[in-house]
């Protein structure tokens, strides 16, 4: 009975104290990160988000934006931007490090509720359908982005970027946070093998083996681009060398 007790008393000590303290950890371990991101927030981002995140002239409130929106735009070189007039924020190498994004992207989480950075098992290539993948793009990003993900020009200046080697966590972030002239496509509208299929997708038409031969790709706008290209300038050849013939036998009749 003595021996019972004293291990019923020992696992209970155990499981009261040893979470507690393995909970403290984290918690204090995520308020240093929040806190070292703040830090860095303040000499990077205020001056045009705001002391607190909560916008200004200069540049859009991040309240509720969540940590997949700021590892997107901050890992992708796009924040912080180069100018505030441009049209839109190009592409370009990161200004911080992974570590310095993380600790930006759990600052500006703390800030209000917003989508999570995803995870492998989220964007990766296991189990995705690419047909399926491709059906989702053709009726969702095509429009903007070409059918293979080569990106096409809107409106004012703006465009919508190349997807060829983009970084299969920022093609499920853009999809997650609609960054830019991008709508959102939460999991309510695409779910997250809906996502997933279509980051296989783009894996796969851009891949070394799907690449055109004999020149060039004409955008990989398939037969439509390419008998366009043919029908103008075949055709306008045709009419060219008819137009020849005529005046040269015009001429020849008339000497």
């Amino acid at each position: 009975m003595v021996l019972l007790l004293a291990l019923a008393c020992t696992g209970g000590l155990y499981a009261v104290f040893a979470p507690a303290d393995k909970a403290q950890a984290e918690e204090t371990a995520q308020s240093l990160t929040i806190e070292e991101g703040k830090k860095l927030y303040a000499v990077g981002c205020a001056s045009c988000h705001g002391t607190g995140g909560q916008g200004t002239s200069d540049g859009p409130s991040l309240v509720g934006v969540g940590a997949a929106a700021v590892d997107f735009q901050v890992a992708t070189g796009r924040m912080p931007a180069a100018t505030s007039q441009s049209a839109q924020a190009p592409r370009k190498p990161a200004v911080y490090s992974q570590a310095e994004i993380d600790q930006l992207a759990a600052y500006v989480a703390s800030l209000g509720a917003g989508p999570a950075v995803p995870t492998e098992e989220e964007y990766g290539p296991q189990g995705a359908d690419i047909a399926k993948g491709g059906e989702l793009f053709r009726t969702n990003c095509a429009q903007c982005h070409n059918f293979t993900g080569k990106g096409g020009a809107l409106t004012h200046g703006k465009y919508a970027p190349d997807l060829e080697d983009v970084d299969p966590k920022h093609v499920y972030q853009a999809m997650l946070t609609g960054p830019q002239n991008m709508p959102s496509f939460p999991d309510s509208v695409l779910t997250v093998q809906n996502k997933k299929d279509i980051i296989a997708y783009l894996q796969e038409v851009n891949s070394d083996d799907s690449e055109s031969p004999g020149g060039l790709a004409l955008g990989s706008l398939g037969p439509v681009a390419e008998g366009l290209f043919g029908w103008v300038f075949g055709l306008g050849g045709l009419i060219a060398v008819a137009v020849w013939v005529a005046a040269r036998t015009a001429k020849a009749k008339k000497s």
